[in-house]
């Protein structure tokens, strides 16, 4: 779940406080072309108040009309279609003639949002499971793998904070690169056994300094499929450590800051440790797109990016993924 989801689930429990009736929408299956992924959340008010969205605005205002005149959730949850047929799709502005299906939820204190809301708030992952015949909701602890499932009868969603990055280097290219993947809601965790760069670390919201050697947190850390490992200081005692385990994990992104000649010399190093040359492959350095940025919220930028590429299955070509010939600025993470 994203902040803006948070946002959303923290509005429905304002706005009920208040006195106002709130439906729920989520989407839970899309077929075609669809601008919002599964699991997208948007609340309407009883007077057409909406928070979220479920379609980048192509379905809400028929969704709105219809939740005020109560023809939709009125006291059980509903499933819901739009863009069945392809009238309806050019009807609503679906593109590519896509089809978006909506479980609607009328909110009330059996919702359970007050304890969602407060384990997503301890960075918990929690499975969420609404019954639509009954509206009952029941909430437990999200296994890995745990994604949103529906049968036509019973709605199970996560929610929680499951992204997560390793920073190795405490720098001020770290400062940057932290603050940008908390917005992103990864939970950040910064490694320097260095004493002297943990000077205001302990300030930053969403980000866990640890002071362990780098290759024993990775391990201790269990790395999964949700998780990114990105190298920063140039010390290769530090990178390379914490890189020669990182490698061995099934995380979705390890990359490493320096020029090209710098991260081939780490390769070959890499080698020499108990890593397969098809270990080695998944590094990514230099890190980040080709986007020309020189300064420290340019090189992060830059990081995030392919992180988010990577994550959503893009293929990297081209310019953006091209260093030869050119120069990345290897001493900004100081």
């Amino acid at each position: 779940m994203n902040s803006m989801d948070v946002e959303v689930i923290r509005s429905a429990m304002d706005w009920m406080n208040r006195g106002h009736r709130v439906v729920m929408g989520t989407v839970v299956r899309t077929w075609g072309s669809s601008p919002r992924p599964p699991g997208s959340l948007m609340i309407i008010r009883d007077d057409g108040q909406v928070a979220g969205s479920l379609s980048g605005g192509c379905i809400e205002d028929d969704l709105i009309e219809r939740v005020r005149r109560g023809e939709l959730a009125p006291r059980l949850p509903q499933a819901t279609t739009y863009g069945a047929s392809a009238e309806e799709a050019q009807r609503f502005g679906l593109p590519c003639g896509g089809t978006v299906q909506i479980v609607l939820e009328p909110l009330s204190v059996q919702s359970r949002l007050r304890e969602l809301l407060a384990a997503i708030e301890e960075h918990r992952v929690v499975r969420r499971r609404l019954e639509l015949a009954t509206g009952l909701v029941s909430l437990g602890a999200a296994e890995s793998g745990d994604m949103l499932r529906f049968d036509d009868k019973v709605l199970e969603t996560v929610h929680g904070p499951r992204l997560r990055l390793l920073v190795i280097g405490a720098g001020q290219l770290s400062r940057y690169l932290a603050s940008m993947a908390v917005m992103l809601d990864y939970r950040v965790t910064v490694c320097d056994p260095r004493e002297e760069y943990h000077e205001g670390w302990d300030a930053m919201e969403g980000v866990t300094l640890s002071r362990l050697m780098p290759d024993d947190l990775v391990i201790a850390m269990n790395l999964d499929p949700n998780s990114a490992v990105v190298a920063v200081t140039h010390d290769p005692k530090l990178d390379d450590l914490a890189l020669m385990e990182a490698l061995k994990t099934p995380a979705f992104y390890i990359g490493a800051l320096g020029s090209r000649r710098n991260n081939d010399a780490r390769r070959q190093r890499l080698l020499e440790f108990d890593v397969s040359r098809d270990e080695v492959k998944n590094l990514r350095g230099p890190v980040g797109l080709n986007l020309g940025g020189k300064t420290p919220p340019e090189i992060a930028m830059s990081i995030v990016a392919e992180m988010t590429a990577v994550r959503r299955g893009v293929a990297l070509d081209g310019h953006l993924a091209d260093w030869s010939g050119s120069e990345t600025a290897c001493a900004v993470s100081r």
